[in-house]
């Protein structure tokens, strides 16, 4: 038994299909059933029921698949003890981000990391949380770029920025025109929100519970474009995080966008890796060119304005 075929293994396991599986490793079907029933010959277990259309792991083969996909991440993280060891910012780097963050901050950061770091390559995998921290804690990415809190002990977390929300509600709205613009404001109101599995969703319900407001029913959008253009509509009000209404994002004149002047509601934007990861330095050093945004992209908008800009806000630490 060697490395390639625990990596057959693992494939199968991920995809429950033989020919999915040899196609992910890059080989023939014939080879892969071949290299899975030599482990089988191996070990004297049965690894796999096979079904004409479905393929099943044994008990025995569900935890083997997890021991090999350990093997497999300690064997990269040697291989990148070597690299580093030659150049620390050579080779790539696997960087999971949501789906909400993604598209707006990307055009921010790419170029910061691409100038600080130009030898490296620099792989983006945009996935929900939940997928991306099962694809870190299998060392299928290197580092993700998630929300706050998270209650995983075998993480480590740095803090990058606190991004705040703006309500965003249709030019005709009664809120459209307001001066200032509190948590008390909202009490009355439903908001569109997100679909399950989003972060931001719970975000927002954290928010509308802080302030006696409810989700409208009969509606979940699945991406932020959506929401903001059912609101430039008219069909209701949501909460935006502050990136996602700042350049490249084009202005709408039938949105109008308002900073709360009371608690200030936001999200804290954290690098997450495995604590056990070789390159735990230099993912301290991405992070830290991560977190040197310009300072107005996190500014939010004065009261009453249409486009984020003005007011300061302050950091705190997470808790």
């Amino acid at each position: 038994m060697n490395l390639r075929d625990l990596r057959y293994l693992v494939a199968l396991a991920e995809l429950r299909h033989f020919r999915r599986a040899a196609d992910a490793c890059f080989v023939s079907q014939p080879t892969l059933s071949t290299q899975i029933r030599k482990i089988e010959d191996e070990l004297g277990v049965t690894l796999v029921e096979r079904a004409p259309r479905k393929v099943m792991l044994t008990p025995a083969g569900v935890e083997i698949a997890q021991r090999a996909r350990v093997v497999l991440d300690e064997i990269e993280q040697i291989r990148a003890i070597a690299r580093r060891s030659v150049d620390p910012e050579a080779g790539s780097l696997r960087l999971g981000i949501f789906p909400t963050l993604a598209p707006y901050l990307l055009p921010h950061v790419v170029p910061l990391l691409r100038q600080r770091f130009p030898r490296m390559e620099l792989l983006l995998i945009e996935e929900k949380t939940e997928l991306l921290l099962q694809q870190l804690q299998a060392g299928r990415i290197d580092a993700a770029v998630l929300a706050l809190p998270l209650h995983e002990d075998q993480l480590h977390t740095e803090l990058l920025f606190e991004e705040p929300f703006v309500l965003a509600v249709p030019s005709g709205h009664p809120l459209a025109n307001a001066e200032r613009l509190s948590l008390n404001d909202i009490a009355t109101e439903r908001l569109l929100l997100l679909d399950e599995g989003h972060c931001l969703r719970d975000q927002a319900l954290d928010v509308c519970h802080l302030a006696g407001a409810s989700e409208k029913d009969g509606f979940r959008a699945t991406s932020l474009e959506t929401l903001r253009q059912m609101v430039s509509a008219g069909v209701g009000i949501t909460l935006l995080p502050l990136l996602a209404v700042q350049p490249p994002v084009p202005r709408s004149d039938s949105l109008r966008l308002l900073a709360f002047t009371d608690s200030r509601p936001s999200r804290q934007i954290a690098l997450v890796w495995r604590k056990s990861a070789a390159n735990s330095d230099f993912l301290g050093t991405v992070a830290e060119v991560l977190r040197s945004l310009p300072p107005e992209l996190l500014e939010p908008p004065r009261e009453g304005a249409t486009k984020p800009r003005g007011s300061n806000l302050r950091r705190r630490k997470p808790g």
